[in-house]
């Protein structure tokens, strides 16, 4: 009885080794096969508005000069402008100082890294734009936006200045600061999808 005990816990190890690699390879082809598969570093020029997409972040403080000079600056998801902001500021400073909550090694070196070779290669970024980062502070949406623009301004300028060891990544683990620096931009990026400005015509 013993040995057929080991022998079914064996079985069942070598099964769920089995699953785990095959969850692992459809999770991987299916974010290479996502839509628009583009060729390498080719962020996409514009959003859903026409609105031209950040591609860098001394391009995204241009961007955040056009919102301040904006006559008007709609959002069409979840989250209010203020909260955005907040939510991008939150991810650069916690590049710096530190994420509060991280996914387990095993899943930094499979999943996301993973995930992140593909956001690289692909030039852009897909991810739930209503989905806080894990742990950190709740977003404290507010009518006045400007605010949250200054604390993201901040952070880029922070970042660029930055010159010690950067913090890894909740999901993607450790990154150099060019990957960290095309992931912040990334990430802004998608987060345009839902901003659109508003001009005179």
């Amino acid at each position: 009885m013993p040995g057929n005990c080991l022998f079914g816990f064996k079985n069942h190890r070598n099964y769920n080794l089995r699953m785990n690699r095959r969850i692992f390879h459809r999770t991987v082809v299916g974010l290479i096969a996502a839509p628009a598969l583009l060729p390498a570093h080719s962020l996409a020029q514009s959003n859903n508005s026409g609105d031209a997409k950040v591609q860098s972040l001394p391009a995204a403080l241009l961007w955040l000069d056009q919102l301040q000079a904006a006559p008007g600056i709609k959002t069409s998801g979840a989250w209010p402008l203020s909260a955005i902001l907040e939510h991008l500021s939150q991810s650069i400073e916690m590049s710096m100082d530190g994420f509060p909550a991280l996914k387990s090694e095993l899943f930094q070196r499979t999943l996301g890294t993973a995930a992140f070779t593909v956001f690289k290669w692909r030039g852009n970024m897909s991810h739930s734009l209503s989905e806080p980062i894990p742990g950190a502070p709740v977003l404290t949406p507010a009518p006045a936006w400007q605010p949250a623009a200054l604390r993201l301004r901040n952070a880029i300028t922070r970042f660029e200045l930055h010159k010690t060891a950067l913090k890894p990544h909740f999901a993607y683990g450790t990154l150099s600061k060019s990957d960290y620096a095309l992931a912040h931009t990334m990430h802004i990026a998608n987060h345009q999808d839902e901003i659109a400005l508003h001009r005179l015509a």
